[in-house]
């Protein structure tokens, strides 16, 4: 077996200096999955090119989902320093091309730079503290990268907002500052952490196989049912190329010495059922956070300042309950009933969202945000730990980017398949509402919205808040449905993650004196080790 090193005995000074690095370089990545969207209609305004629009965000997702998982293999390879190194380095002049662009195919190409960066950064922070802090210990700290993920949401939208008004370049040169800081404070504190250098040969043909494989599902999920139809020979050829490099990627990693994703860790159980849940969760969370600004804009009126303003519940219960979990699985030790009860949590907040109507007060629906936060932020951070305790200190990088990797992919699958499903039923609402809200009308103004379903887009709030009340009113009424629609399929997907953490072995977590690369710990009443 090749010998794996201890971890390191760091200070809490030094602990503490690791962690400020690693959260700011962890916020600056999920910051801008978030602030970019608001500001995106000033950029097109100013640079044009409006038919790439989507593309801003789509480049970046790409990029930093393909990317997560070469990020945790390498650098159980050559070391963290080096690869966190290169995220950082590479999210910066990301950022700076970014924000000197001077046309959308700049923007674009820049995008996808800072995306590689953001991968890195997403999967490193969690393996780097990993490495510093036995799983025993972590949980206090850990719990914190959950209220990062929380903050995001809430600031990204309103920097994004604040910067558009100023001036939108600033939406990326801000990065600099912050991930310079960041990198600094982090490569003296990583330094101190050794590792062992291995004989290595990089599996660059998974490599390849896998991010070729990523790409084309991600495309697929992105342009299925907008740019082009589910039925479109492009979607469907995507798929049919992505199930065939993903084939050949799994024979590759059979078959090669050192995998970028070791088959083997799915034969522990507690590996492959946290994974599963991370991805389900990933589902539900990003599929239905992204559709409950739609209800404060379109249903309540809000603007979308204020109704990012409205969501403080929601993020407030993942940030409190994240780092209050984080300490409560460092005091008790275990870690399996805090997501079995967090994703029991979060399937009554989804059915709680399907009471919503068009006359629910905003204290009822804060209340329904906060069981949805309070069931998230008993999940987010517990699963990864419990991926990372289940793993040896050497494939720690790769068990760390998987989960991150299944998450991120649930979350494109969530907002694909929940989208799909919010505009089926929405189509079907309209069709049925509309006709009766034209023919109240006065005859001069019917005529003006005959045809009114085809142009009608719930895309611009405005537009809808704009129209003839009987009109809104039918659009609010169907959208309600829709919603409650997608919130009824979200729960349903839940109950998955539900069973997946239910049959999870009671795994203790390792404590600073069990030997590092032991792997977990056996569950009670039980001999095994795995």
């Amino acid at each position: 077996m090749t010998p794996t090193h201890d971890r390191p005995r760091l200070s809490r000074r030094q602990i503490l200096a690791l962690m400020a690095g690693l959260m700011t370089a962890l916020l600056l990545a999920a910051l801008d999955q978030t602030k970019v969207g608001v500001a995106l209609p000033t950029i097109v305004g100013q640079l044009g090119d409006i038919e790439h629009y989507s593309w801003v965000v789509t480049a970046y997702l790409l990029a930093a989902t393909a990317s997560i998982p070469l990020y945790g293999k390498i650098s159980d390879l050559i070391g963290r320093r080096p690869v966190f190194l290169f995220a950082v380095g590479t999210f910066l002049v990301g950022s700076a091309l970014a924000g000197a662009s001077q046309t959308m195919v700049h923007l674009i190409i820049a995008r996808g730079v800072q995306g590689i960066g953001a991968g890195g950064l997403m999967t490193l922070v969690f393996v780097i503290i990993s490495d510093a802090v036995s799983p025993r210990e972590r949980g206090r700290y850990q719990g914190l990268f959950g209220a990062v993920f929380g903050l995001a949401s809430i600031a990204g939208p309103l920097v994004g907002g604040f910067f558009a008004e100023y001036d939108w370049r600033w939406i990326f040169y801000i990065n600099i500052p912050l991930g310079l800081l960041a990198l600094v404070v982090c490569s003296r504190v990583i330094r101190m952490i050794p590792h062992q250098r291995r004989e290595h040969v990089l599996d660059w043909r998974g490599a390849v196989l896998l991010v070729g494989g990523v790409t084309c599902l991600l495309l697929a999920l992105s342009w299925g049912g907008g740019e082009y139809a589910w039925s479109s020979s492009v979607i469907v050829w995507l798929l049919v190329a992505s199930g065939v490099l993903a084939a050949m990627f799994l024979w590759q990693e059979r078959r090669t010495p050192e995998p970028i994703l070791p088959l083997s860790l799915f034969r522990r159980a507690t590996f492959a059922r946290a994974n599963l849940a991370i991805f389900v969760l990933g589902m539900s969370m990003f599929g239905t956070i992204i559709f409950i600004p739609l209800y404060l804009q379109i249903v309540q009126g809000a603007s979308p300042t204020r109704s990012g303003l409205l969501m403080l519940p929601l993020m407030l219960a993942i940030i409190v309950t994240s780092t209050t979990t984080g300490r409560a699985m460092s005091r008790i030790g275990r870690y399996k009933w805090f997501p079995v009860i967090g994703t029991a949590t979060l399937f009554a907040g989804l059915l709680l969202f399907t009471q919503l109507h068009r006359e629910s007060q905003m204290p009822v629906v804060a209340v329904y945000m906060v069981v949805i936060g309070v069931g998230l932020g008993l999940c987010m951070q517990s699963l990864i730990l419990a991926v990372q305790n289940a793993v040896d200190l050497r494939d720690l990088g790769a068990g760390t980017s998987a989960a991150t990797f299944f998450r991120t992919l649930g979350g494109s699958f969530g907002v694909a398949a929940l989208g799909a499903v919010l505009t089926a039923r929405l189509t079907s609402a309209l069709d049925a509402r509309l006709p009766d809200a034209v023919a109240q009308l006065p005859p001069e103004q019917a005529g003006q919205y005959a045809d009114v379903a085809e142009t009608l887009t719930v895309d611009d709030p405005a537009s809808v808040l704009a129209l003839p009340e009987p009109l809104r009113l039918a659009v609010q009424e169907s959208l309600v449905s829709a919603l409650q629609q997608v919130f009824l399929v979200a729960a349903a997907v839940v109950l998955i993650a539900l069973v997946a953490t239910l049959s999870m072995p009671d795994h203790r977590l390792r404590g600073p004196d069990d030997p590092a690369d032991a792997g977990a710990a056996a569950p009670v009443g039980s001999t095994t080790t795995r």
